[in-house]
């Protein structure tokens, strides 16, 4: 998550030092971010902001996963204001005071990623996280909060009001899962889990319920339902690989269990792995494979070379003169990722092992 950067963003010389612990903390944490604030309180690590705050703003909206404002709450939702459009798509933004005691939570608490930003934020800094979500509030896992843990695609988001509600309010909430998806139920909160083997036998279980979030493959159309359902289709999520040739298979694994950690995902969650096919006799590679349960796809350095993505880092000259591509793991897992593929996390360098993780629909 936040893989297109944090913007922390503040218009006080008090604030730009807070916006500076806020900074170290994510650093810590490998999360990226950068520093804004205007011009005359301009430091090492700050970059200047030459705009109105607005024209900032307006700029910035649509290219960051979450803004911070080290300012009163109001500036920032005057300035956001104009540009909002709906919880999927929205970045999160959080208002900070200058003192960095209150770290808030105001725009996409869930799907977003504010919520969980401003527990990072608070602990990093010191700060108290201020969190107002009814679900939240109440211990519960809101369906859309339940769609960005499991990397889900919510279908029909109009409806998440009438379901959280019936969250909220005590009432009977199912899970249901359809066929074979692969949903991690150690994650799952505040549902009572139901699995059928298709979407038609889906129509029975919801009678039981107040209301039902139903997880599918399959094209499936909550209209036709006479109780509240949220339909959320699991994303594809593949792991890209490369590695030296002497590494190991106990290498292997210790590198994809660092990456998935890296972005809170269960191996369960993992759809499969991607690399070159000059490694299809890895025995390392395949053996760690096998263990993990996952099948691999391997692509030509032809293949590789060809993609072109505003997501992958730079080419590696090493690597271009052995192989004649400049990159493997993060290339391997765009393509495999499919449809409207990006990754969630970049290159990941660990014991002679590289790792990215691509999400895709």
């Amino acid at each position: 998550m936040y893989s297109n950067g944090i913007a922390v963003v503040a218009i006080t010389r008090r604030g730009v030092e807070t916006a500076l612990k806020i900074k170290s903390a994510l650093d810590t944490l490998e999360l990226t971010c950068t520093v804004h604030a205007p011009k005359k309180y301009g430091r090492e690590g700050v970059i200047p902001i030459e705009q109105k705050l607005d024209e900032f703003i307006k700029e910035t909206y649509s290219t960051v996963d979450a803004i911070v404002a080290v300012m009163a709450a109001g500036i920032i939702i005057r300035a956001v204001a104009p540009h909002l459009q709906n919880k999927l798509v929205d970045p999160a933004v959080l208002a900070v005071d200058a003192n960095g005691n209150f770290v808030i939570s105001l725009l996409s608490g869930h799907y977003g990623g504010a919520n969980e930003l401003a527990k990072i934020i608070a602990k990093g800094i010191g700060g108290t996280a201020v969190i107002t979500t009814a679900s939240d509030v109440l211990g519960f896992q809101s369906a859309d909060e339940l769609a960005r843990t499991l990397h889900l695609t919510i279908v029909n988001p109009k409806s998440l009001v009438v379901v959280n509600s019936a969250l909220v309010d005590g009432k009977r909430l199912a899970l249901v899962l359809v066929g074979d998806v692969k949903i991690p139920l150690d994650l799952v909160q505040s549902y009572i889990i139901e699995r059928v083997t298709n979407p038609e036998a889906a129509q029975e279980i919801v009678s039981r319920y107040d209301a039902v979030v139903i997880v599918t493959t399959e094209s499936l159309s909550a209209a036709g339902f006479k109780k509240p359902v949220t339909v959320v289709k699991p994303k594809k999520i593949v792991l890209g690989l490369g590695a030296r040739k002497e590494v190991t298979e106990n290498q292997v694994l210790k590198a994809v269990d660092a990456a998935l950690n890296k972005v809170s995902l269960p191996i369960a969650r993992i759809d499969g792995l991607a690399t070159v096919d000059i490694k299809q006799d890895s025995q390392s590679m395949i053996s760690a494979a096998e263990k993990l349960g996952l099948k691999y796809e391997f692509f030509s350095v032809e293949t590789l070379r060809a993609v072109k993505h505003e997501d992958l880092s730079p080419d590696s000259k090493l690597v271009e003169k052995k192989i004649g591509v400049g990159g493997v793991c993060e290339q391997a897992a765009l393509i495999a990722a499919g449809k409207n593929a990006h990754l969630i996390l970049k290159k990941m360098k660990l014991n002679g092992v590289t790792v990215a993780v691509a999400e895709g629909e």
